[in-house]
């Protein structure tokens, strides 16, 4: 009704205030008389023979009419839209648009006594909810900020098996069943509803030196839930902040992250894999897709940018990305010659990735270079790739400076069926990777490739519950220096099925098998019989996911 009274009242108070040129020298009696008595109400702006659709005015007109039925026109059919009005054509205007309010006003009444029980509840539930709301407002958390938690226990064991003196030196000392968490909080604040400042506090017990799921003994058995939040390998339990990052949109298609405690795997546009987006992750080596030279999680002061392209939802879209990340440990030392931010010392790693995907299928080439030292380096692999990243120190035994880096390269697609069903989706990873230094070791690799196929069946048995199956060769050496022929090869299975409780609880049994995870460095549990000894691990558990 204000819109109604405002359009009502607006062209009466003009003509009441107008000036006194309507006075009644001025005024045409006989006019106004036949205005104000023609009585008959006008039903559509058709009626008026001197108003045309070109009119300025003809729309407004016209939804007086139609809608609120209070314009009145000159017996002779005419309205006369460019004639000044006089005080008194006003009242009569005014007079006949009254009459019309008071039918609606006397509507309404009856239409409020009908529904008066109906009203009386209605009111009573909006005062609740504006008590409650008043409440919520009281006690938030923040206007700004959204807490996000995810608490993780994992149940099981490890096996080492092959040959008797390998296993039992194996199963002696990381043998054991062990019981172990990850807790994670995170704290999104926006302050423009497009930005993201990132806080994540993180604790978790697999000790380094002595979990097997943390990755002791074997690199290759480290979930990636694992965690060790005591700072120096004991059970502290301490709390840490292990991500502290702002990302802000530039323009429309460009995104900037910059922080203190950043990964570089976490500043991509595109993942290129559907093996455990939106299922479980067991293995760290399977939740990089295989290509763990290029995704190796570095974590620390981390500059980056990237840029997608704008497209409509559901279609792919072309992306580039780059970052810069320095080693946590070094990228906020003030010494030069040990740290530094974007410093020879700082130990870091450039990654650069171009992608296309979408919903169902995606392809990506990623790149990273890595500094000698480089933290994470090759990240997952046999024992034999990584064993110190070969040569790849900023220095060497004499304390002498060397040149050192990796180049590391991957490809990745994946693709999905439109509907779930017996068919899978498929992701698929190859990296390569090449250590290069200026005194390095004969029989030492130059080259290590790695490779891995995933499969994932959503909604088995149940929706929302996933099946995955993945197989492949984590990091190993393909090329020695010196020209000898390597034999680091290994192979590992994984297959978990994740059965999703309820929206917020998951349980994920799983089973994984490494064949050969000391790679060439198994002689040394054969007996001294050369590369023909045999270890293997063979791993079972049980992940039961929490998330609020």
């Amino acid at each position: 009704m204000k819109l109604f009274h405002q359009l009502l009242v607006a062209p009466a108070a003009l003509g009441l205030l107008a000036p006194v040129a309507a006075n009644a020298t001025e005024l045409n009696i006989n006019g106004v008389s036949d205005y104000a008595a023609s009585g008959e109400q006008v039903t559509s702006i058709t009626q008026f023979s001197d108003v045309y659709p070109t009119d300025w005015a003809y729309q407004a007109l016209s939804n007086l009419i139609e809608r609120y039925g209070c314009v009145a026109g000159y017996p002779n059919g005419t309205y006369r839209g460019n004639r000044a009005m006089t005080r008194f054509e006003a009242a009569a205007l005014l007079n006949a648009c009254l009459d019309r309010v008071t039918e609606v006003t006397d509507e309404l009444k009856r239409l409020m006594k009908e529904f008066e029980k109906e009203l009386a509840i209605l009111k009573g539930r909006v005062d609740g909810l504006e008590a409650r709301v008043g409440e919520l407002e009281a006690t938030q958390f923040s206007t700004t900020t959204k807490l996000k938690g995810k608490t993780t226990f994992v149940i099981g064991a490890v096996n080492g098996g092959g040959d008797d003196d390998a296993a039992d030196a194996y199963n002696a000392s990381y043998g054991a069943t062990t019981f172990n968490y990850d807790q994670r909080l995170v704290l999104n604040t926006s302050f423009t509803g497009k930005d993201k400042l990132l806080t994540r506090l993180r604790t978790g017990n697999f000790t380094k030196g002595s979990n097997a799921f943390g990755g002791s003994g074997v690199n290759l058995t480290a979930l990636d839930v694992a965690t060790d939040s005591a700072g120096g390998g004991g059970a502290n339990n301490n709390v840490i902040i292990d991500r502290l990052y702002y990302k802000f949109p530039v323009g429309n298609e460009f995104t900037v992250i910059a922080g203190a405690v950043a990964r570089n795997t976490e500043s991509i546009a595109l993942w290129p894999s559907k093996y455990n987006k939106g299922g479980a992750k067991i293995l760290d080596w399977t939740s990089l897709m295989g290509t763990s030279g290029v995704y190796n999680k570095e974590t620390g002061q981390l500059i980056g940018a990237y840029w997608q392209q704008k497209v409509k939802k559901g279609d792919n879209n072309l992306s580039v990305s780059i970052n810069y990340v320095a080693d946590d440990k070094d990228g906020n030392n003030s010494n030069p010659n040990e740290g530094g931010f974007m410093t020879s010392n700082s130990e870091a790693s450039i990654m650069a990735q171009l992608g296309y995907g979408g919903p169902r299928w995606g392809l990506a080439f990623g790149y990273r270079y890595g500094q000698c030292d480089s933290g994470n380096g090759l990240r997952r692999g046999t024992s034999f790739a990584k064993d110190n990243n070969w040569n790849n120190s900023c220095f060497d035994a004499n304390g002498v400076r060397r040149g050192s880096s990796t180049n590391s390269y991957a490809l990745n697609a994946y693709w999905a069926p439109e509907d779930p069903g017996f068919i899978p989706s498929i992701s698929l990873g190859w990296g390569l990777n090449t250590v290069s230094s200026n005194d390095k070791v004969e029989g030492s690799p130059v080259t290590t490739q790695s490779w891995m196929a995933g499969l994932k069946w959503d909604d088995v048995f149940l929706k929302g519950n996933d099946l995955g199956f993945a197989v492949g060769q984590p990091t190993f050496a393909t090329a020695l220096k010196g020209g000898d022929t390597p034999y680091d090869g290994n192979y590992v299975f994984e297959l978990y099925y994740n059965f999703q409780v309820t929206d917020n609880i998951a349980v994920t049994p799983a089973l994984f098998y490494l064949s050969r995870p000391e790679g060439q460095d198994t002689q040394a549990f054969g007996n001294g019989r050369g590369y023909d000894g045999q270890f293997n691990v063979f791993g079972g558990l049980v992940q039961t996911t929490f998330k609020f």
